[in-house]
């Protein structure tokens, strides 16, 4: 009887003790306001909106340890709109992540699946579209650099370094899954970020090949290539790089930050993040150039107060013009606890008079004319 109980007891042990070993985590971001804008086609107009900073998401993130330093990872994350519970991200179930892999605490992270390019996770947190002080509606024109994450990388090998004593590199590799066309609807990206005494560097690459909807392309566009679906331009060739640096001194961050976009076989320019904004078409399959030029600077007041502000300069080479928008933005956020706060922004974008596009804040519908003025006041959860 004694051994028995002593078997049971044993057996309840290491079973807890394996248990340990692994979790599984529920998380996700809630976030919902009202906003105001002054001219959407040519009209003022009030609505709710969700995701104007950070688009709401749940997600799943597991983790098993094997020993030795290395586990087996997973995350599965959902994008939907609160206002109407619908599917972000093209109606996919997981459309914001969904990878696999393991990871070594000494070596880094190998991953596969539907993962974020180097330009969202290097250069990124440098800007405040990529974070929470700005977010969406703070994007550069088109989000035309992807920093706000419009889209993601589909058939991803990606592999993350682990921090050596604040240096962080890695890479991707997006396979277009098409037999006979290896290079047709691929992308791969690389970057690295550094962290020093308060200083941020960081910078990437990213290349699409034929992520368009061109004619030749429609075929691979639509076999499910590395971006499909979600892309911001329909063109043969989209090269990205970016760089940028701030600087953290007590309660301040200040930064820089510049990013530039060329693309061959433009025929048109898709949604972008919200899938709200207006395609404009007509390129007729040339080239385009953007430069966006963005300095940034955060600060908190107090604990619970924060205030945050941008302005971006972007500069174009578009279908023969020469298009270039200023956008100033300022946003003000209360957290009410460490996963709940309240915010207010605004933002102001004017593109130059007789360009070939309005203006149009991202992830709202675009002007009737060249100025756009919009104003948020939302709520954000955590879990």
């Amino acid at each position: 009887m004694k051994k028995t109980l002593m078997v049971a007891a044993l057996t309840g042990v290491f079973a807890t003790a394996a248990h340990a070993q692994s979790s599984v985590t529920l998380y996700g971001l809630i976030d919902a306001g009202i906003t105001y804008t002054n001219n959407q086609h040519g009209h003022s107009n009030w609505q709710e909106t969700t995701g104007s900073v950070n688009g709401s998401r749940f997600g799943l993130r597991g983790a098993e340890d094997l020993g030795g330093g290395l586990k087996a990872i997973f995350t599965l994350e959902n994008g939907f709109g609160i206002n109407d519970g619908t599917l972000k991200q093209g109606s996919r179930l997981f459309g914001r992540q969904a990878f696999v892999g393991l990871a070594s605490d000494q070596y880094g992270a190998v991953t596969l699946g539907r993962q974020y390019d180097s330009m969202v996770d290097y250069v990124a947190p440098l800007t405040l579209t990529g974070t929470q002080y700005g977010g969406t509606q703070f994007a550069h024109p088109f989000d035309n650099d992807n920093l706000n994450n419009s889209f993601r990388i589909n058939n991803s090998v990606k592999y993350t370094s682990a921090n050596y004593a604040g240096f962080k590199f890695g890479a991707l590799y997006g396979f277009s899954n098409q037999a006979n066309g290896f290079a047709n609807n691929r992308a791969y990206s690389a970057g690295a970020s550094y962290s020093f005494a308060g200083f941020n560097f960081a910078a990437a690459y990213l290349q699409l090949n034929s992520n368009g909807s061109l004619a030749s392309n429609t075929a691979a566009f639509n076999s499910g290539g590395a971006v499909t679906g979600d892309n911001t331009f329909f063109a043969q060739r989209q090269q990205t790089w970016g760089a940028g640096l701030n600087y953290t001194f007590g309660p301040a961050t200040a930064g820089l930050v510049y990013s530039q976009t060329n693309l061959s076989g433009l025929s048109g320019i898709g949604a972008g993040a919200s899938g709200q904004t207006a395609g404009v078409g007509g390129f007729g399959g040339s080239s385009a150039h953007f430069q966006n030029f963005e300095a940034n600077a955060r600060y908190a007041l107090t604990p619970a107060v924060s205030i945050a502000g941008s302005y971006t300069y972007t500069r174009a080479s578009l279908a023969g013009t020469r298009p270039h928008w200023n956008q100033f933005n300022l946003q003000t956020a209360y957290a009410l606890s460490k996963r709940t706060d309240v915010y207010l922004q605004g933002e102001y974008q004017q593109v130059n008079e007789n360009a070939i596009v309005n203006a149009d804040i991202n992830g709202l519908a675009a002007s009737g004319n060249n100025k756009q003025v919009a104003v948020t006041a939302g709520l954000r959860h955590r879990f």
